[in-house]
């Protein structure tokens, strides 16, 4: 800065500073009187002296006002100007009650206790331990002194002081040992090793100030400026006794320390900050601004010889020589001190506020562009980028106190562009000026004001939960509602002005026409965009700083209004593109390694995988080849990078003309330079860019790939010029040449749509918990107010612990319903529902237009399948009950295309990860639960149908069987024996107004796709025997398992010492038990569709089928129904967890199907089932009995008893059995009471040599060839559906053939 002086001869940044008078009569300054009295104008003294000052300084300061001024000695005058009493200069070393350096920081080397992350200014730190604790590199011993500590986030933390013999420990920290004492505002609690109450509780973005008076021996602390009391008296003082400021914080506890580095927030009087203000620089500052504001109220007149006085605000930069030296000799001065926090905060941010504050919006940007103008002309670069990064931290830290934080250096280009480069997204978190926070005191935030009348909803509007139906609202509460909704209209106003400034800051952000003299802006936010995505997405970063879920909400909403106002500003440029309503991303952008998707998994696996797997089609689809060589030499650019290219490396085009296509050009040189070489050691695998001829290519050329760091791309290699496509290169036939948008706004589109998978769907079910903090205080005011009511006056003492629980759940649910109308307002709107659902339209259109490539579809992203799914789900249960999501503009359109997607892709093998296979079957199941949902599934193509119940009739062994289950079960529910309820009946008998019983959704069974599933299942003779015997096995699994659990479970009972069964084994026991019951029902549903599947004996698998299920009906009848059995004995536990468990929903289910195959069929059908059922020898008649409650058949010709009351009985539930079932069941009885008894009078003994060896239930009735083993027709069919050994020999079975043993033994004597 010494080139800098007063001269008549300079450029932008060297000033020639001379003594020859001579140049100024020729350069255009001003006459020698004009010059002096402008000169003096600007640089005039103060104008108030204190009352202090000497008689000396008056005297100087006259002086200074009588002294002729031109360019040669103002130097002098300035040094003599800025000249700071001695005594101030002295006061800012050793002060008197402190020690330590005057530089206060936190003693990151031995001053602390745990794992924390101290930042690199040595004032913010994050627990990384259990409970870490650091302290001050300064201590205090004498007088009055304070700090303040903003609260990052609201958990547990101890703050206060402490001593140097103080000794803490991962469990011990501030105030849990002797002359340490600390205030925690999570608990509202001080600590001195024991702990009173005291204070107010803390919320993320609140002033902690913590004062400390030696000379009166207290302390005490203030929150936001106000003082919350004296905490502690008689502080130990005297030799050796000196406190320093210390923390305590648990993991991921964060704070930041101002110790007087910067102004303090909330200054007490008589207490003095820790760390002094830089006195001296702080009054040649202000001096310096008062010199700079005199040149922009003062305007030269050569012409008239005067000067003239204007606003500010109209002042213009014209190149007036007399004015540019001036300033030069300001800025000379004034830039070295803006580098330095304090004064940035304290004489900067001051001017510029007062700035916008003067004048309407216009003249305050216009004249902040024009001072910034004055900066980067007067000032060395890295001076103005020193100052820009401190009032961009200083900006953000005045943004937690009010949202309301005018621009002040995002409108100028210049400015902007070295933030966006090296300040945003690097230094600090940017998105948290996109951030308005939910406040956690509402009376702090205004709210009262805003919303005087509190109201809140009677019942929730969530999908899946019913509730009871309350009476009429009154007219009082009619009054109080619209009240209420007058409130939040006047809030969501407020809200609505700080949301558009924040989208106006992001159009800044996203400007492209700003690229005079260096890159537009919205190519340096895709890059810095990029790399934000990556470190939250990848998880391999540092934790603590991944962007919180909150900020990545409102950031979202933001970057979403941003992105289609200028969609639609280039649809109205170009009439071909189309608007933002249509928007998709093309399925090239996920191959072609334009976009860098990190290590993020793709549908069909890695991309390295992929890439491999699928070259040819990319070659063929897409004229794209990926030569392994290339790769190779990418990665092995470091090695050889001064050398020249090999022969192998010339002849690449030859090697990549046999992969099928033709390379134009050879290799360039420039690939092999040593910064590629270097840069290609952090290349992700996902990266892979093209490398463009500089021609356009024929349809037949193929385009070589090559990998690119998201840094290393320019604006052609986004945008696309006339020879190449850009981030859309590798257009496959089916989609249109024409593109839909400029490019760059495709990429900020994928990455809105990839921080909605990252965290924003996460934080819109968390913000769900108020509403129901208010339904659940709602429903415990209205209990209160009925046991009020209820109480008898007598009981005064119960009236009145009644009537303080009364108040508290009114106070609470005031607080609850002005904090839910905020949470209404900033993230469940209309314009935000609106916003996620045009995010749930693009992921819809993207999966189709990927789907149509075939093969290469599985190179895009899982995320966009999750964030169908996700913002579905959010749409359907998280913006009701004040909008529902059947108002949305198509939304039966947008239903069935998400049903087509959901019943295609559930079971495409071109998905292979585990996880998205599972969240689609998840998705299917849930879209078949609810009938509008149901519908939208009935309404796509025919085709599409009957391929989603063929894959949902595939063996299961291949895929998760269980949610398959469950899907074919909801298809049915409403169509089985009793099974039309949405709570478990056995809970209503005993429960019946229990509120929080599980609920189940109401059936709404399909007919149609039944129907597809019965055609299915009737073609080809192997569908149906595959898909029964999966269920069977499972089935059998299932209910083994249940069994196997829950005698651990009685065990652990019956045991004399206490024990606690594992939550998760009960969950796990239940989960089985649920298991059996849907597969039992799916037997139904097949028996009652498909019925000659069981009983049409023509088949060659029917009477197997048959005999496996009677086999199973019967095991889990007796293990049901058995007296005082396992069963029975743990279902009386009623332990948590096994709710579910009961014999209503798994006899009710068997009931169904030995109904169906009794009752319903035809003679002959009837007749073989009960012959199958009543060989099994595991059947019971007692078991059946127990269905209607009887231990003994009647009999015969007798009516049936009345039921014992005590025992289960289907006759108890008529509420959902209706009395047509119940007479079947009678039916079935007398039925099985008859034919057992027929049985029983004709059955002979049989040898036991003549039983089956495995079964022992039935007679040899099959011989094994070659080997000729023998057993009954059952037990081998069975074996040989899923083996071809014999059971015995471990031969290989060629032939089963019938055996006879009378036969057998005859062909035998007459052969001998």
């Amino acid at each position: 800065m010494a080139s800098k002086g007063a001269g008549m001869s300079f450029s932008r940044k060297s000033y020639k500073l001379t003594s020859d008078a001579e140049k100024s009569r020729v350069t255009g300054i001003v006459h020698e009187k004009l010059l002096n009295d402008y000169l003096h104008r600007i640089f005039s003294p103060p104008d108030h002296v204190s009352p202090a000052a000497t008689s000396r300084d008056q005297t100087h300061n006259l002086t200074l006002a009588r002294k002729f001024l031109n360019f040669q000695n103002l130097p002098e005058h300035l040094d003599q100007l800025l000249q700071v009493d001695s005594e101030d200069e002295e006061s800012q070393g050793q002060v008197e009650g402190r020690l330590g350096p005057s530089t206060v920081v936190l003693d990151h080397t031995g001053g602390f206790e745990g794992l924390l992350l101290v930042d690199d200014d040595l004032l913010e730190v994050i627990g990384h331990s259990n409970f870490g604790t650091i302290r001050s590199t300064t201590c205090v011993y004498k007088g009055k002194w304070l700090y303040e500590v903003l609260i990052s986030s609201q958990g547990l933390m101890q703050i206060g002081w402490c001593t140097i013999s103080c000794r803490f420990n991962q469990e011990e920290g501030v105030g849990d040992t002797p002359n340490s004492y600390a205030y925690d505002g999570n608990r509202v609690r001080k600590w001195n090793v024991t702990t009173t109450n005291y204070g107010k509780a803390w919320a993320a973005g609140d002033i902690v100030s913590c004062l400390i008076d030696l000379d009166a021996g207290t302390l005490s602390f203030c929150l936001n400026g106000v003082s919350l009391g004296t905490a502690f008296e008689n502080l130990s003082k005297g030799q050796g006794m000196a406190y320093f400021p210390a923390i305590s914080l648990s993991f991921k506890e964060s704070v930041a320390f101002n110790f007087g580095s910067r102004p303090l927030r909330y200054p007490m009087a008589g207490f003095r900050p820790l760390q002094d203000p830089p006195g001296a620089d702080l009054v040649q500052a202000q001096r310096l601004l008062g010199c700079f504001r005199a040149v922009l109220s003062v305007e030269l007149d050569p012409m008239e010889g005067r000067l003239v006085e204007k606003e500010s605000s109209e002042w213009q930069l014209q190149g007036q020589p007399t004015v540019v030296l001036t300033l030069a000799h300001i800025f000379h001065r004034f830039a070295p001190l803006l580098h330095k926090v304090y004064l940035v905060e304290a004489v900067l941010i001051s001017f510029l506020l007062g700035i916008v504050e003067k004048g309407t919006l216009a003249q305050a940007q216009s004249m902040v562009h024009q001072v910034l103008d004055l900066f980067w002309l007067f000032m060395e670069d890295y001076e103005v980028q020193d100052c820009l990064k401190q009032l961009m931290m200083s900006l953000l830290r005045l943004y937690r106190f009010s949202p309301i934080v005018p621009d002040l250096s995002l409108q100028h280009e210049k400015s902007r562009k070295f933030l966006l480069s090296n300040v945003l997204f690097d230094v600090l978190r940017s998105v948290i000026f996109f951030y308005i926070k939910s406040p956690m005191r509402v009376e702090e935030a205004g709210l009262q004001e805003l919303i005087p009348t509190t109201w809140w909803p009677h019942r929730s509007g969530r999908e899946g939960r019913e509730s009871k139906e309350l009476k009429e609202e009154t007219a009082e509460e009619r009054l109080r509602r619209r009240a209420y909704e007058r409130g939040c209209q006047r809030l969501k106003k407020r809200i609505e002005v700080v949301e558009e400034l924040q989208v106006q800051i992001l159009k800044l952000l996203l400007d492209n026409k700003d690229d005079n003299g260096g890159e537009a802006s919205r190519y340096i936010f895709l890059t810095k965009f990029r790399k934000f995505l990556q470190e939250n997405a990848s998880g391999r970063g540092n934790m603590p700083m991944l962007c919180p879920p909150e900020y990545m909400v409102c950031f979202l909403h933001r970057l979403i209004s941003a992105l289609r106002y200028y969609w639609d500003e280039y649809k109205a440029s170009n009439p071909c593109a189309s608007f933002s309503e249509e928007a998709y991303i093309p399925p090239q952008m996920f191959y072609n390694g334009k976009v860098d998707y990190f290590d993020l998994q793709r549908l069909g696996g890695l991309l390295s995988h992929l890439r491999k797997t699928l070259k040819d089609d990319l070659a063929a689809k897409a004229n794209i080849v990926i030569d392994p060589l290339e790769l190779q030499v990418a990665t092995m650019d470091d090695l050889d990078e001064d050398e020249e290219p090999t022969p192998a490396a010339a002849q690449r085009p030859m090697q990549a003309l046999a992969l099928g296509g033709a390379l134009p050009l050879p290799r360039p040189g420039w690939l092999s330079s040593p910064t590629l070489g270097r840069a290609n050691r952090f290349l992700s695998t996902a990266a892979v860019s093209l490398m463009t001829p500089r021609r356009p290519l024929s349809a037949s050329e193929k385009v070589k790939v090559r990998t690119l760091s998201v840094e290393q791309r320019t604006r052609e290699d986004i945008e696309g010029s006339h020879w190449s496509k850009g981030l859309l290169l590798g257009r496959p036939p089916e989609e249109p040449e024409q593109p839909l948008t400029e490019n760059s706004l495709l990429e900020v589109l994928d990455g809105a749509i990839m921080m909605y998978n990252l965290s924003v769907h996460q934080q819109l079910g968390k913000m769900v918990g108020v509403s129901d903090d208010v339904n659940e205080y709602a429903v415990a005011l209205r209990d209160t107010e009925d046991k009020i009511r209820r109480c008898p006056k007598r009981r005064k003492d119960i009236l009145a612990e009644l009537m303080k629980s009364q108040k508290v759940f009114s106070e609470k649910l005031d607080h609850l319903s002005r904090r839910l109308a905020w949470v209404h307002a900033t993230i469940y709107s209309q314009e935000k529902m609106l916003d996620i659902y045009w995010l749930l339209r693009i992921c819809l259109r993207t999966i189709e237009h990927g789907d149509r490539t075939g093969s290469l579809f599985a190179f895009m992203p899982e995320f966009y399948l999750s964030v169908a799914i996700n913002s579905y789900s959010a749409l359907k249960n998280y913006f009701g009950p004040v909008h529902s999501m059947e108002e949305l503009p198509g939304y039966e359109e947008t239903l069935t295309r998400l049903a087509a997607i959901l019943a295609k892709h559930f079971a495409d093998t071109r998905i292979v990860g585990t996880d998205i296979r599972d969240s689609l079957m998840q998705a299917l199941a849930s879209y078949v639960c609810y009938p509008h949902s149901l519908r939208a599934v009935e309404r796509i193509p025919e085709d599409q149908r009957v391929a989603m119940v063929r894959n949902l009739l595939a063996p299961y062994e291949q895929r998760p069987w269980a949610q398959t289950n469950w899907i074919l079960v909801r298809l049915w529910r409403g169509c089985g024996f009793g099974y039309r309820y949405t709570r478990l009946p056995h809970l209503l008998k005993t429960k019946p107004d229990d509120a929080n019983l599980p609920s189940l959704q109401k059936p709404c069974p399909s007919t149609l796709l039944q129907q597809h599933m019965a055609d299915l299942l009737r073609q080809g003779p192997d569908v149906a025997p595959s898909f029964l015997n999966s269920v069977l096995n499972q089935l059998n699994w299932a209910f083994s398992e249940f069994i196997g659990m829950i005698q651990e479970i009685q065990q652990a009972a019956e045991r004399l010492e206490r024990n606690f069964v594992d939550s998760r084994q009960l969950k796990v026991c239940a989960t089985c038990f649920d298991l059996s019951v849907s597969l039992l029902r799916v037997l139904e549903m097949t028996i009652t569709l498909v019925p000659e599947i069981f009983l049409d004996w023509a088949r060659p698998t029917s009477e197997m089928l048959l005999r496996r299920l009677a086999q199973l009906l019967n095991q889990v009848l007796n293990r049901v129904t058995a007296e005082r059995n396992l069963f029975d004995r743990v279902v009386t536990l009623r332990l948590p967890g096994l709710e579910s468990v009961d014999h209503y929903p798994i006899l009710v289910a068997v009931t169904g199907i030995l109904v169906r195959l009794l009752v319903h069929g035809s003679a002959s059908e009837t007749e073989r089932a009960t012959s199958v059922l009543l060989a099994d020898p595991c059947f019971q008649l007692r078991s059946i009995c127990y269905l209607l409650g009887q231990s003994e058949p009647p009999a015969p010709g007798t009516a049936l008893p009345a039921p014992d009351r005590k025992r289960f009985s289907l006759q108890s539930y008529t509420d959902y059995i209706s009395a047509e079932e119940l007479a079947q069941v009678e039916q079935m009885l007398a039925h099985l009471t008859s034919a057992s008894a027929q049985v029983a009078a004709a059955s002979l003994p049989t040898s036991e040599e003549d039983l089956c060896p495995i079964c022992y239930a039935h007679p040899i009735s099959a011989v094994f060839q070659p080997c000729g083993h023998k057993s009954c027709k059952a037990c081998i069919n069975q074996h040989l559906m899923n083996n071809k050994d014999c059971f015995f020999c471990k031969a290989t079975i060629v032939s089963v053939e019938d055996w006879d043993k009378v036969a057998n033994t005859g062909a035998t004597s007459s052969a001998t």
